[in-house]
């Protein structure tokens, strides 16, 4: 499955040089058999798509430095065939007919279109222009908890297990776990993967056991598992995706041996995260690469990030960067972000804690990008589980290629003037973009981390705690810029502009939907800076009151602060709710407005390195 990337690439590859031989004989559109979508259909989509190459300068690297890209290039590709498996029960499947029904049509557009949706879209379920999610293959719609639990379960019975059985809610609820019914085919099937690998069996003790105990119908050393839909165990990540991650190790270390020589600290850290990626647990590979000290490459490598898991909020799905670093502006960023302990004092809240000032951040360009990290990922700052991030620190990863990419940045441009006025507009900056990005990362490491209680955040507020912990990182970053205004760090135009770079951030082109985390966040603040003077809603535009912005931000991040620190389910729903309302004569004008100048919707990546 992992060479399925190198396959869809090659195609197209084909599709391109047959257009070109044969020009208008490509036929324009095609009979499909139910529910592939037809022209009419994708072509809307494709039209608003944007294709944004990257394509960074390499030269700098050694010989065994390019050939460990090589294989890390190879374990990316692993990474998006487990991702898009991860999201849909017949994301691969319908992926391998689609290529077969395309050796049959040929190069046609309506079948090109339908590659380009798989490939924009990271499985069969398309985002249409009206932000409703479809199937644009014949298979099931998209459900809540995606692949990563049994298909189509409801809250209602894994809550109901997990009352019944408290000892396993940690399993179930674990970010690297896949949920399963508990039956003797998929204890079976789980079993399999034990005896093909026994490393996997010995790092992971007494889990046999628990398989065995399901294979044979027995109760559990750990609790009663009925033989029905309510009962439900937990296999590690390693297990689920065994075939894939033992291959993922061995390309891990390989890249290691290349790189050796050039850059020891690098290879160590693949050497750990190879490991990590058979345990399920990534400290090791996470302390060597937040202390690392790395030469011209980096790579985000694992599942962090729990976006896509609308039923729980808890699952990782995986992703992989690999990076070149800008050794110049790295060092410089480096050398400038001193004193965040005053930073994270000077937030509105009461519970400050003590956190380590040497963050490192690196200036990079992405070479490619697989699974959760594509699509235009700008910037990132990991690991996520706060005890790594007390003990070791975390790291902030700037994609520059990205973030300055002067194509995005006309379009992202349009859509503010398009919303605020040619004038206020003007006060935008790809620099300011860039800044207020730095410090939205900075902002996921100042702030509350934890509950009163002592829970993580994505224990205690599940689906609600991407959306809370992404607008607490927005608004750290806006309240945070009058202090560095006031140390020199930004001149008063750059102020101006990171300020701007808010408001841009918060503005919607269509209403949002509630499993729509960062769409989410930002209606809120749009909301909130309404409700508080800091926008007004003047002759169909929005108009930035600045003179408000600093103290209408801090109202809004106290009570952020405030409802993550009480870890109250019940009282973040209520927040959520109060401020995502939308109405079509103010936040649907706006929209239209954007809409309407905007020439795209979507931004396909393709990479260079790929041979895309």
């Amino acid at each position: 499955m992992f060479i399925k990337a190198v396959v869809f690439a090659l195609f197209l590859g084909v599709f391109a040089f047959a257009f070109a031989q044969t020009g208008s004989r490509m036929k324009p559109n095609q009979t499909f058999p139910p529910a592939y979508w037809p022209l009419e259909k994708s072509q809307p989509i494709v039209d608003k798509t944007q294709t944004i190459k990257l394509a960074p300068d390499l030269s700098q690297l050694s010989a065994d430095e390019r050939k460990a890209v090589a294989k890390l290039l190879e374990v990316g590709k692993i990474f998006q065939s487990i991702y898009e498996d991860q999201r849909h029960q017949q994301g691969l499947s319908s992926y391998r007919d689609l290529m077969q029904l395309a050796k049959s049509t040929g190069p046609t557009v309506a079948m090109t279109d339908l590659l380009t949706l798989y490939r924009l879209f990271q499985g069969p379920i398309a985002t249409t222009l009206e932000n409703k999610r479809e199937p644009f293959l014949p298979v099931d719609p998209v459900v809540p908890g995606k692949n990563m639990y049994p298909w189509g379960v409801k809250k209602e019975e894994i809550e109901s297990f997990v009352a019944a059985h408290p000892e396993k809610r940690d399993e179930i609820m674990g970010s690297r776990t896949v949920v399963r019914t508990a039956n003797s085919l998929n204890a079976d099937k789980d079993l399999a993967m034990l005896h093909k690998y026994p490393v996997l069996d010995t790092l992971h003790p007494g889990l046999r056991a628990e398989l065995e105990t399901i294979q044979g119908g027995k109760a559990s050393p750990r609790g009663a598992m009925p033989l029905m839909r309510q009962g439900f165990y937990a296999v590690p990540y390693s297990v689920a995706y065994a075939d894939e991650l033992m291959k993922a190790h061995g390309l891990l270390n390989e890249a290691a041996a290349a790189l050796q020589k050039d850059d020891e600290e690098f290879a160590r850290y693949l050497r750990n995260r190879a490991r990590d990626l058979l345990s399920d647990d990534y400290e090791s590979g996470d302390a060597a690469w937040v202390t690392g000290h790395f030469k011209n490459l980096n790579a985000q490598i694992g599942s962090y990030e729990t976006y896509d898991d609308e039923l729980y909020g808890v699952k990782t799905f995986f992703a992989f960067s690999l990076l070149a670093t800008r050794q110049q502006e790295t060092a410089a960023l480096r050398q400038a972000m001193k004193g965040l302990q005053a930073l994270e004092d000077s937030l509105p809240y009461d519970r400050h804690k003590r956190i380590r000032e040497d963050i490192p951040v690196g200036v990079y360009d992405v070479i490619a990008d697989f699974g959760q990290a594509r699509g235009g990922n700008t910037a990132t700052i990991l690991p996520n589980e706060s005890y790594l991030a007390r003990r070791y620190g975390r790291t902030i990863l700037l994609r520059a290629n990205i973030m300055r990419e002067p194509n995005i940045f006309e379009g992202t441009s349009r859509n503010f003037a398009a919303a605020v006025g040619e004038d206020q507009a003007k006060e935008l900056t790809s620099d300011g973009n860039f800044y207020r990005t730095l410090w939205h990362e900075v902002g996921h490491y100042l702030g509350v981390d934890r509950t009163k209680d002592g829970r993580d955040l994505d224990q205690a507020l599940l689906d609600d705690a991407s959306a809370l912990e992404e607008m607490k990182a927005d608004l750290v970053s806006l309240f945070v810029a009058e202090a560095l205004r006031k140390q020199g760090y930004y001149t008063d135009a750059q102020l101006r502009s990171v300020y701007a770079g808010g408001i841009l951030r918060v503005l919607q082109n269509n209403k949002p939907r509630r499993d729509q985390p960062y769409n989410t966040m930002q209606l809120m603040q749009w909301n909130f800076f309404l409700e508080n003077g800091l926008l007004t809603f003047e002759n169909g535009k929005l108009r930035i009151h600045y003179d408000k912005y600093h103290a209408v931000v801090g109202k809004l991040l106290q009570k952020v602060l405030e409802v993550q620190y009480a870890g109250d389910k019940a009282a973040a729903d209520h927040f959520i709710d109060e401020y995502t309302t939308w109405k079509e004569d103010l936040h649907g004008v706006i929209a239209k407005n954007i809409r309407e100048q905007s020439r795209y919707r979507f931004r396909l990546f393709k990479y260079a390195a790929l041979a895309e």
